[in-house]
């Protein structure tokens, strides 16, 4: 596997993490609260979750169809959304 690949795989565990951590925070803000926001950042971050998971197994099932050209933007990519998820937790959590 590329390292380039490899950075963007576990850059995408590690945003998998922190929407777990999320989604965990806002399950139980609801279940005190029942206000519907925090339903809608439980879809939100699933969807995030979701497209990190699809992106990872794309990452090992398809490598090969991947040029290497692409691999810096996509690495790009997965760290500008593990920053603004690491963002959106930190506030969350305060």
């Amino acid at each position: 596997m590329e390292p380039l690949m490899t950075a963007s795989t576990i850059v995408s565990g590690a945003n998998m993490v922190a929407l777990g951590v999320l989604i965990g925070v806002f399950a139980k803000m609801y279940s005190r609260t029942k206000a519907q926001l925090p339903l809608g950042m439980i879809f939100f971050a699933g969807l995030l979750f979701l497209h990190n998971l699809v992106g990872v197994y794309a990452y090992f099932t398809m490598m090969e169809l991947y040029g290497a050209a692409l691999l810096p933007y996509l690495l790009a990519v997965h760290v500008a959304e593990l920053a603004g998820v690491l963002i959106f937790l930190r506030i969350t959590l305060q």
